[in-house]
């Protein structure tokens, strides 16, 4: 018998040795060189990654990934109605606001004075009738752990593709028209992550 490699398995094995060797680097932390450079589009070969228009932080599919957090369109109708409303809504949270009073009990006192109706909503989702909705603040991450600010948030539904949104804090207070969002309605929804 012969100590030599059969013909057949010298090619196979420079082959199994090469992929070993590559599958292997992986993860491995290299020097910046001409490696790296060369895997970085330039400027002057006109390859760069794509940027959806209006991506706010200029991520590749930023705004597929925050479609969840993108109002939908009004009508111009409804967006003029909307308008309407807000300016209602903002004198009434500006004296409020002046007043030191911010809490939800308050607000939502204040703002069925101008004849509003609370929204109310069955079990399964569904819209049984009123527009108005008064809710505390939303908890918000600070330093270690989940903290709720003191405030109200006021979501109005002014059409079905038309809403007046609010909030009132100590710091300050907005009122804006919008469309609603995909999941939560008048409200805008909270950052995923």
């Amino acid at each position: 018998m012969s100590a030599s490699t059969p013909v057949g398995r010298g090619p196979l094995a420079a082959v199994a040795l090469v992929l070993v060797a590559a599958l292997s680097a992986c993860g491995d932390l290299h020097a910046p060189g001409a490696t790296a450079r060369a895997a970085t589009p330039s400027a002057s070969t006109g390859a760069s990654p794509y940027v959806e228009p209006g991506a706010g932080d200029g991520a590749p599919h930023y705004n597929e990934n925050n479609a969840y957090r993108q109002s939908r369109e009004m009508s111009p109708a409804h967006a003029k109605d909307a308008e309407r409303e807000a300016g209602r809504i903002r004198p009434v949270l500006e004296r409020l606001w002046e007043q030191r009073k911010w809490d939800p009990a308050t607000v939502r006192t204040a703002l069925l004075r101008l004849g509003y109706e609370e929204e109310r909503i069955s079990k399964d989702g569904r819209r049984l009738g009123g527009t108005l909705t008064v809710t505390g603040m939303s908890p918000r991450w600070k330093d270690d752990g989940y903290v709720t600010p003191e405030g109200a948030r006021v979501a109005l539904r002014v059409h079905d593709d038309a809403c007046v949104t609010a909030f009132l804090q100590k710091s300050n207070f907005d009122v804006r028209a919008n469309g609603p969002y995909p999941e939560t309605g008048c409200f805008e929804p909270p950052y995923g992550h």
